[in-house]
């Protein structure tokens, strides 16, 4: 296994001086997915994508891994040809290969009497996004390789190969390197595709996630509206750590929005009961956390942190007791 990876391990990547489109690099589009990325992460992808290197996004579930394909896309040089998407863990596993690679007619039971070209050369002059790649089958690893090296696509039951012109973007929130090591993922095709993976932190570590929620509602229409976000429901955003990152804040702005009446400030009574407690308890366990803090910072001195605080000795005393238990 380690004398596979030796030689199956690319060179140093280095990324060619010519690869920015015409006239300069893009800045990225503003959008809430792209609030808080690292500085250069957006541009170093493009710079992979222009360069026909494969971009390898990495990520929690919700991050943004979709917006920041299309965004890539959209600010490309192939901006004007064709985006196809493929989410590999969303469709059955005995459909994905004829999803991706097309087929003859009557090349399955099923299959339209019109064939299908499939997602690859519906891609082709443009950019392809297989998004969730970590979780495609195993015998779809091996044709997909095959399609990277060979630039070439064959459709189920047969037919002339196609010659094929992509540009590829995948993405998984799976440890791939795991993946490989466990036999779930193909280490030639992880090392074809792992040039220069890119992760997308959470939204927990984005910044001040209360100001990326204005600006999700702002896009939603709430200011036409005249609605707005009630100071302490943005409190209560900023201490939520977002399991579900930016695609469960959308969903819950939008729910939001839906419900509320024109002009009115969102609050966290709004929201429903089972996130007002999960909210409630991650805010207290923060505060709790910071007060522990700041009596180490006194020396252990309860009258010092207390004052600090603004807050009584004994009541400093019972929340340090809450927080112990």
């Amino acid at each position: 296994h380690h004398r596979l990876s030796a030689r199956l391990r690319p060179p140093p990547l280095q990324l060619p001086k010519s690869s920015a489109p015409a006239g300069g690099m893009p800045r990225p589009p503003a959008a809430p997915a792209l609030d808080g990325l690292p500085d250069g992460l957006f541009s170093t992808a493009l710079k992979l994508l222009e360069a026909d290197i494969p971009v390898l996004i990495l990520g929690e579930t919700g991050t943004g891994k979709d917006r920041l394909a299309r965004a890539l896309h959209a600010a490309g040089s192939r901006r004007g040809a064709a985006f196809a998407a493929v989410n590999c863990a969303a469709i059955p596993e005995g459909l994905i290969e004829a999803e991706l690679f097309g087929y003859q007619p009557g090349a399955y039971t099923g299959a339209s009497r019109q064939g299908s070209k499939g997602r690859l050369r519906e891609a082709d002059g443009g950019v392809l996004f297989l998004d969730e790649i970590g979780d495609m089958p195993l015998s779809l690893q091996a044709r997909l390789l095959r399609v990277l090296q060979e630039r070439e696509v064959t459709p189920l039951g047969g037919g002339p190969a196609r010659r094929l012109d992509i540009r590829l973007i995948c993405a998984t929130h799976r440890d791939l390197r795991a993946r490989v090591d466990d036999g779930g993922f193909r280490a030639d095709l992880y090392y074809r595709l792992c040039h220069y993976p890119l992760s997308l932190p959470p939204l927990r570590e984005r910044g001040d996630a209360a100001a990326i929620a204005q600006t999700m509602l702002d896009g939603m229409g709430a200011a036409r509206r005249g609605i707005s976000l009630a100071p302490e429901l943005a409190r209560a955003i900023r201490g939520y750590r977002w399991p579900g990152n930016l695609r469960e804040l959308a969903n819950l702005l939008a729910t939001l929005l839906a419900l509320a009446d024109d002009g009115a400030a969102l609050g966290v009574e709004h929201l429903p009961a089972a996130l007002r407690g999960e909210m409630a308890a991650q805010g207290h366990a923060v505060e709790d956390s910071a007060i522990a803090d700041l009596l180490r910072r006194c020396g252990g001195n309860a009258s010092a942190a207390a004052r600090a605080l603004g807050i009584s000795r004994s009541t400093l005393y019972r929340r340090l007791g809450k927080a112990a238990k």
